[in-house]
């Protein structure tokens, strides 16, 4: 906290300045000494009289205000929802132009007559040229987000306020204006830069889409629950894929710069095509669709534009296009979010084609074969057979035989034609052995064989086949356990864990609620439905001990029920037996009301109001949502069963 010692020291440096030319080492940060210089430069003095001091007549602001008038009217509402952070704060919230020209405030009527007498008014000129180190004049001077407290100013008559201010860009990185919050400096918020800052961001990006209106933008974010917030990025593109214009965001989640803007297209960048994105709009407008930098980073990508600037992007994909939509990267079509998930997911992609075998190993249903297929959908295997074997369904007496294949009339009961066997039919393409932890011992030394010398020999006959297929193995058990006991063969272990991933449990997942959006759109393709949050909320906090597949299955069937028109599910859609199983749940979670405080019923509707709007602000997701309560996911879960 600022103290009337560290203003002292600060008006003493700043005389050490104007006496020596320099200031103490380490008194004063780099950026407030250059700014002091250039302040110096212009003839100020901090305690002189002001000289001519630029003010637009009321013609010249009025101008001023037309040439702005598009930054006006996307500034003002963000002003007043900035203003309404920030009252009874003896504060002022002011936009201005590029030139640092005052041009529109909001403010208390107090402070607004105290600021009025140092011309902080629409007209006054706050270039630092004018007023010295001010907010408004050293952000534009440095053309970034800066903050001056108290005895920072350079002239002191400016010693009483706080002031923050940020920069507003456009799209092809020109400053539009700033905005600042200034206020009595006993009253300053260390929070205050972070708040009109992201103020700022929220004005840059109202221009970014303003401007591209009736062409084609691409949103994004690294979650898919990001998109539509403040954070997101924004490109304006044309229609064959030119960056006409980014925001702040999208320059850095791309590592791009101002010189690529107009310089560079999307495919530069993205591993899938515009038309490929186009066409997932056409199909699913409202989904985020997961996408690969260049740089191997994945991103959520959402197309916005109207049915002339679609129609004009080529009114249909081509099939290069279309096989890279479905085929690229499959993996990133699975990916909604979940950072364990994600960290599996870029751990897969690195031993892609390098023939390295990979075991995936969780619980029962969290979706081991769905990510062994997209795996093999995202090789350059996709084109050959993907043969998926459950080691535990099939009897043990004719594993071996489904496995190896058996020549004509090698036992009774077999095809007089003989079988390849499902390893053979995988020739070229990918082995998916599910539950390989209930694969025989003895099976298990015949699969080992097979592994290190790459051939197959049928039952009866004597006769090896050479095989060639990339192998993904999956287990719901601890398999390293199993080989240290001598349940299952150590080499074999070794064998076929190249690499290990491992899938979360659905209770475990924090995309709970962009998975759901994800499963829906699957479901119900006809209609986009969603679930009343606070449902939403309660599916969240169950554990479903089946996972995705049980988590499937109840979609399928709640979207079954709905009636033609309706757009939300709730409590009456769903089967009776998840009904249940979340009521006991909810009961078992519920505290005895005897060890609960009396508590004013307004306060509990008050709690039971402020989750509701939290949930609906994050479109259900439980990890945000308790973000912006400042509680952790289990508070958040244990208040949603009292509530």
């Amino acid at each position: 906290m600022r103290t009337p010692s560290h203003a002292l020291a600060l008006r003493q440096a700043r005389q050490q300045l104007l006496a020596h030319g320099e200031c103490p080492p380490g008194a004063v940060n780099e950026r407030l000494v250059h700014s002091w210089r250039r302040s110096l430069a212009a003839g100020l003095s901090p305690t002189g009289r002001l000289g001519p001091v630029e003010h637009s007549s009321a013609a010249l602001l009025r101008q001023t205000l037309s040439c702005n008038h598009a930054l006006l009217s996307h500034s003002r509402p963000v002003m007043e929802y900035l203003f309404e952070q920030v009252r009874h704060s003896q504060s002022v919230v002011v936009l201005a132009d590029p030139r640092g020209t005052l041009m529109h405030t909001l403010g208390d009527a107090y402070f607004l007559g105290k600021a009025e007498r140092v011309a902080l008014a629409c007209g006054a000129s706050w270039h630092e040229e004018q007023r010295g180190t001010n907010a408004i004049g050293t952000a534009l001077a440095e053309r970034g987000a800066v903050q001056i407290h108290g005895a920072e100013h350079f002239l002191e008559r400016n010693s009483f306020l706080t002031c923050a201010a940020s920069p507003i860009f456009s799209g092809t990185g020109d400053l539009m204006g700033l905005l600042d919050i200034s206020g009595d400096h006993r009253a300053g918020s260390a929070h205050t830069l972070g708040l009109v800052s992201t103020a700022a961001r929220m004005i840059e990006n109202r221009l970014v889409v303003a401007g591209a209106k009736r062409g084609l933008r691409l949103h994004l974010h690294a979650r898919p629950e990001g998109i539509g917030t403040v954070a997101e990025g924004i490109l304006t593109l044309s229609d064959d894929g030119w960056i006409l214009g980014a925001n702040r965001a999208a320059l850095s989640l791309l590592k791009l710069s101002l010189a690529d803007v107009g310089t560079r297209v999307l495919e530069q960048l993205v591993e899938t095509s515009l038309q490929a994105l186009v066409t997932h709009h056409r199909r699913r407008a409202h989904l985020p669709l997961a996408v690969r930098l260049r740089n191997g980073a994945t991103v959520f990508a959402q197309v916005h534009a109207d049915a002339s600037t679609l129609t004009s992007c080529n009114s249909a994909a081509s099939p290069a296009a279309a096989s890279q939509y479905a085929h690229a990267d499959a993996l990133a079509q699975l990916d909604t979010g979940d950072t364990r998930w994600r960290t599996s997911a870029d751990k897969a992609r690195k031993v892609l084609d390098k023939g390295i075998p990979i075991l995936i190993q969780g619980e029962s249903g969290v979706g081991k074969e769905l990510f062994a297929r997209a795996w093999h959908n995202s090789s350059a295997r996709r084109a050959a057979p993907f043969v998926a074997i459950n080691c535990a369904a099939i009897a043990e007496n004719l594993i071996e035989a489904e496995l190896f294949g058996y020549a004509p009339g090698a036992f009774t009961g077999a095809r007089k034609e003989g079988s390849p066997g499902r390893l053979r039919e995988a020739q070229g393409g990918t082995v998916f052995l599910d539950e390989i932890g209930d694969m025989p011992l003895a099976l298990q030394t015949r699969l080992l064989r097979v592994l290190q010398e790459r051939t197959v020999t049928p039952v009866g006959s004597g006769k090896a086949v050479e095989v060639d297929f990339a192998l993904v193995s999956a287990t719901h058990c601890k398999l390293r356990e199993a080989a240290d006991s001598g349940r299952f063969r150590q080499d074999l272990y070794y064998r076929i864990n190249g690499l290990t991933v491992q899938l979360p449990a659905l209770r475990e997942r924090d995309d709970f609620a962009a998975l759901t959006q994800k499963l829906l759109h699957e479901l119900h393709p006809q209609a986009a439905v969603d679930i009343d949050a606070m449902l939403l909320a309660q599916l969240a906090a169950y554990p479903w001990p089946g996972n995705l597949r049980q988590y499937a299955n109840m979609l399928r069937t709640t979207c079954a029920m709905l009636e033609p028109g309706d757009t939300q599910i709730g409590w009456q859609h769903l089967p009776d037996d998840i009904t249940e199983a979340l009521l006991a749940a909810e009961a078992g979670a519920m505290p005895d009301a005897s060890d609960q405080p009396d508590v004013p019923h307004n306060l509990e509707e008050m709690s039971r109001l402020a989750i509701r709007q939290a949930l609906e602000a994050a479109r259900g997701n439980m990890s945000a949502a308790a973000r912006t309560l400042g509680i952790s996911r289990q508070t958040l879960y244990r208040k949603l069963a009292l509530h």
